[in-house]
Parts: C-alpha cells; sequence; structure tokens
C-alpha cells in the first residue's frame, strides 16, 4: 500500500522505510526540526513483524508513520540519534524478541533479570493463560571497587500509598551519585488485555490502565478508534470532553500541590492542597456520577448527555477564589520554596534528547502542548494558554501547574458560554483491518493510543504511550550528582505514576 493510500484509510501519513534506512531518517528528521515520539512493534499476522515509528517534522506539523518490516530479527537501533526511543526499543526487545544493534543500553526493561520466557510474551503463540518462568538471578549491577561509594537499594515497597519501584542509589554520604530506577513491578499486560476485545470493553480497559488518568486514556483511545472510522464527533460532544479532561487537569495538579508540600514538611499546605483536590473531585461526581470522570466516554462521542450550567461555573469561581489564596500562601512560604529552588534542575537540552513531556519539558522552556500544536476534540476553537518556564527546577515544575490550574477553570469557563444544544454521540464502526492513532493532553503531559483492528471488528493490537514512560525516563538525569535530602522533594515535583509507566 502507497503512503497516500494509508493516509486516507487512517488519516495520517503511513510511510514504508526500510530497516537500515532508520537512522539516517532520524537524523534527517532531528536536523529539520522534527521529533519522534514512540516506536512499538505488532504482528499484521502471525509470524510477521512489523515495526512502526510515530514522529512530527516539526511542533506543529502532523503526526507520521514509518512502517518497517524487519529481515529477521535483528534491526539497527536509532537509540544513539534520537535517545528518547531507547526505551521503547528495550520494550520492543522484551516483548517481540527484536534486537537493535548498536543499542547504548542493550538490558531488559520491562522483563526483569530472571524472567524465561519460552517465547516472546507478545508472539501470537505464547500461551495466553501461562505464568512467565522466573529464576532469581543477579542484578547486573557494576562492581563497586571504591569503599566510600554505596549501594541502597530501596524498594519495590515503599512506606504509605507510593507504588511499587525498586530505587537504587549509589552514594557516598548524602551525595547521590547514580540512580537506577527498576520499574514494572506491577506491570499488568494492559496492552495485551485489549486484544480480541470490543469497543466498549476495551473503553472500559483504557480507563484503568491509570487512576488518575481515567478520562485522558479513554479520550485519546476512542479519538484512536474514530481516526480508524472516519467518524465526526458531535459539536457538544467535543466541547464537553475538552471541559471534562480541565477538570481531570483540575483535580490532579491541586494533589500534586499537595503532596509536594508534604515532601518539604508543610503539613498544613498538604492539607489544604488535597481539601481542594477532594472539592474538585466532588466537583465531578456532582456533575458526571463519576469522582474520576469514569463511565462517560465511547467512540462516537459520549455515552449521555450532561447538563453542567448554571450551577458548574459558580461553583469553579468559587473553588479558583479558594485556589487563588492558597497559591499565594505557597508561594509566600520560604520554608517550601528553599527546598524547590534549584533542586532537581533539568536542561533544556537533556529534557529533549531524553524525552520529557508534559509539564515537566515546559518547566524546562519548551512551548509545546497537543491541546494547541495537534488541537482535538474542541480545543482548536478555544483560547489556551500554555505555561511556559525556564530554569527547570521544582519550582518551576510547580510553577506551571499553578498557571496551568487558572487556565484550566478559565477555558472550562468558556466552554460553558460557548457550549450549545445537539447530539452527543454518532456511530462509529471502524472497518475491518482498519487502524488509528489517537492523542491528548493529559495533566502529566502528551499521551498516545494506536489501534490496529482485525477482520472481525475487534482490537487486534493495541500501543500506549503514556506521560509517565517518557518522564520516568528522563528523571533520574536530575538525581545524579544531586542529595539524598532532596530527592523525595524532587520525585514528587515530576508527578509521576508507576501505573501510568508499567501498563
Amino acid at each position: 500500500m502507497t503512503a497516500l493510500a494509508d493516509a486516507a484509510a487512517t488519516g495520517i501519513e503511513i510511510i514504508p522505510i526500510e530497516p537500515e534506512q532508520l537512522p539516517a531518517a532520524v537524523e534527517a528528521l532531528l536536523r529539520g526540526g522534527g521529533r519522534m515520539q514512540m516506536a512499538y512493534a505488532w504482528y499484521p499476522t502471525p509470524g510477521r513483524i512489523e515495526l512502526r515509528y510515530v514522529g512530527s517534522r516539526g511542533q506543529k506539523e502532523d503526526f507520521f508513520m514509518w512502517r518497517c518490516t524487519p529481515h529477521g530479527t535483528e534491526v539497527p537501533s536509532v537509540a544513539p540519534i534520537s535517545p528518547l526511543l531507547g526505551w521503547y526499543e528495550r520494550e520492543i526487545s522484551d516483548l517481540f524478541g527484536i534486537t537493535f544493534r548498536g543499542h547504548p543500553e542493550p538490558k531488559r526493561l520491562v522483563l526483569h533479570n530472571g524472567a524465561q520466557p519460552h517465547v516472546p510474551p507478545f508472539d501470537p503463540s505464547y500461551p495466553p493463560d501461562a505464568q512467565l518462568p522466573f529464576e532469581a538471578e543477579a542484578s547486573g549491577l557494576p562492581e563497586i571497587e571504591d569503599p566510600d561509594v554505596q549501594l541502597l537499594p530501596f524498594g519495590p515497597v515503599r512506606a504509605d500509598v507510593v507504588e511499587s519501584v525498586e530505587l537504587i542509589f549509589l552514594y557516598v554520604g548524602e551525595h547521590i551519585l547514580h540512580l537506577h530506577p527498576q520499574l514494572f513491578f506491577k506491570h499488568r499486560g494492559m496492552e495485551k488485555r485489549f486484544e480480541g476485545r470490543s469497543l466498549a470493553h476495551a473503553t472500559l480497559l483504557a480507563e484503568r490502565v491509570s487512576g488518575v488518568g481515567s478520562f485522558a486514556h479513554a479520550l485519546a483511545f476512542c479519538q484512536a478508534v474514530e481516526q480508524a472510522a472516519g467518524c465526526v464527533v458531535p459539536p457538544r460532544a467535543r466541547m464537553l470532553r475538552s471541559l471534562l479532561a480541565e477538570l481531570e487537569r483540575l483535580y490532579n495538579h491541586l494533589h500534586y500541590l499537595g503532596h509536594l508540600a508534604h515532601t518539604t514538611s508543610l503539613k498544613v499546605g498538604e492539607a489544604e492542597g488535597k481539601l481542594l483536590e477532594e472539592r474538585a473531585k466532588q466537583i465531578n461526581g456532582k456533575l458526571t456520577g463519576s469522582r474520576f470522570l469514569r463511565g462517560l466516554l465511547v467512540p462516537g462521542g459520549l455515552r449521555r448527555d450532561l447538563d453542567p450550567k448554571p450551577w458548574l461555573s459558580a461553583e469553579l469561581e468559587r473553588l479558583r477564589e479558594e485556589i487563588a489564596v492558597y497559591v499565594t500562601m505557597l508561594e509566600n512560604t520560604n520554608s517550601h520554596l528553599d527546598r524547590l529552588i534549584t533542586t532537581g534542575i533539568l536542561r533544556h537540552e537533556v529534557a529533549f534528547d531524553q524525552g520529557a513531556t508534559g509539564p515537566i519539558q515546559r518547566a524546562s522552556g519548551f512551548d509545546r502542548d497537543l491541546r494547541r500544536d495537534h488541537p482535538y476534540a474542541a480545543y482548536g476553537e478555544l483560547p489556551l494558554v500554555v505555561p511556559v518556564k525556564t530554569a527547570g527546577d521544582a519550582h518551576a515544575r510547580a510553577q506551571v501547574r499553578i498557571a496551568e490550574i487558572d487556565a484550566s477553570i478559565a477555558l472550562i469557563q468558556r466552554v460553558l458560554l460557548l457550549l450549545k444544544e445537539g447530539p452527543v454521540r454518532v456511530a462509529c464502526l471502524p472497518p475491518p483491518h482498519a487502524e488509528g492513532l489517537g492523542w491528548a493532553e493529559s495533566p502529566r503531559g502528551s499521551l498516545f493510543y494506536a489501534v490496529h483492528f482485525a477482520a472481525d471488528g475487534t482490537l487486534s493490537r493495541v500501543k500506549i504511550k503514556s506521560p509517565s514512560f517518557s518522564n520516568w525516563r528522563v528523571f533520574p538525569f536530575t538525581v545524579h550528582d544531586s542529595n539524598m535530602m532532596d530527592y523525595a522533594i524532587n520525585e514528587a515535583s515530576f508527578g509521576l505514576t508507576v501505573a501510568g509507566c508499567d501498563r
């Protein structure tokens, strides 16, 4: 199939490329101001693996896909050229058995040392109910020769309700030389669970990939299906989708501020932030029946209409006033600011090379936001403020989210003024073998879903690119050469989720 024919079928340009052409193509893309987004693999037919690379040629240029069929089980790595693809290549190696020649980190990522699958887990011949064979093996960490250097494995079970991750510190005194995060203890095989599912079931699955990003995940999934089907969502549904997405951003950012205050020992600030988060969730529940905004989306629109006027505008204004007082107090508390300023600096070039996204990249000087640069739902019809900071430290990351809270409330108020009556759903049934790409700017950053359909209309492959998968890769670069006393603050300033990364 030609690239033009593929574009007509999926709404996105799909370009065939040979494996050996990949390094030169990535280099040319980066020189031209473009950026890679993700890579994944799938089986178009049993026994034939196909690689897909998603990128854009410029900040507001349309996304494209390269379609690559390996000749055997080895292809050249492009991680030395575009480091952000390093984790995607390692994930493909673990789950599909493809070797990436010249990869700078040829180690496992998803499968831990000791996992011994008979065939790669995504191979169609892999027994669906078989447990993964596992034998304990050494961690594979390098030998420590200097007696002053200590090794501290912390986790995967950590205090409080923090998600499971093992943090391996190499340190001298309080000085952290290196951090190695071992993730994927809670890998649930969510992408595999989509296979063979109906659209109704798959939408529910998408909502449960990451609990605090339920709406964003379902939205990106539905938009991928809608692109595959070529259906147009009604204007009222598009407006309501934007409104609900901003409500999700609102409670996430309030929780973030409360948790960040917790790490700086600002107990009143923590309590106030989480109280405001609770009030935002109560607004969600009153409007939709779900504090986490679940059960609303379907491919083609919304399951049911919502009536947000006139009470929602008044409640949001009251909440905005309370948030303004809270934020002013945070920004005038020296003990809080002293712990944030210059902590965990993420340099601009590192943010780009390693694939930082969302508030993390915007705090390091990148003016990027999918809502504006690649509009979806009703964002193309709405005025959007995109806050950007340049310091790249924990305080800058907090400031971006503070500004986004105000921008989200303003955007919701604008939707309420523009919202008109009309249907909220159209039929959406992708044809056999259709595929699509959907995206959303979740509270934590760029979120992509790529979907492929089988001949019977069920899903044959769903790929999820989550923001925390990107930002967990970036995070250690801000920990190296820092100190133990700032670690918890730095991690909190990233707003990471393990569920969103591990999937």
